[in-house]
């Protein structure tokens, strides 16, 4: 799932169009205006990001109403936050040293 959710989400104007729907739910000509694409490539994008569970889409008369669906967000979330704690240990271990040597450094700029 991981693969095909970056492969996916790793398309600028499918990035783009999430991050349209970010707001809500969206008629396809909304979206159309806020990427600045033609209508048939957006279509196109949508049509990918709802077989790949990202977004999911709703008649309404003549229209049909397109949003993001949380779960797949959820995963990636979950999967990623693995990597989020091997990060933020290393940077934790980096802010350390880096705040002994600014230390150092005024230890020694104090002495006469």
């Amino acid at each position: 799932m991981h693969a095909l959710a970056f492969e996916t989400l790793a398309d600028p104007t499918r990035l783009r169009i999430v991050e349209v729907l970010l707001g809500g739910e969206r008629p396809v000509n909304d979206i159309v205006a806020e990427v600045a694409i033609h209508q048939s490539g957006v279509s196109r994008h949508l049509r990918i990001l709802t077989d790949a569970g990202f977004v999911q889409v709703r008649p309404k008369g003549q229209q049909r109403l397109y949003s993001l669906r949380a779960e797949p967000f959820r995963e990636i979330d979950v999967w990623m936050a693995k990597y989020r704690k091997l990060w933020e240990a290393r940077l934790d271990r980096m802010g350390a040293a880096l705040l002994e040597k600014q230390n150092a450094r005024n230890a020694q700029k104090e002495k006469p």
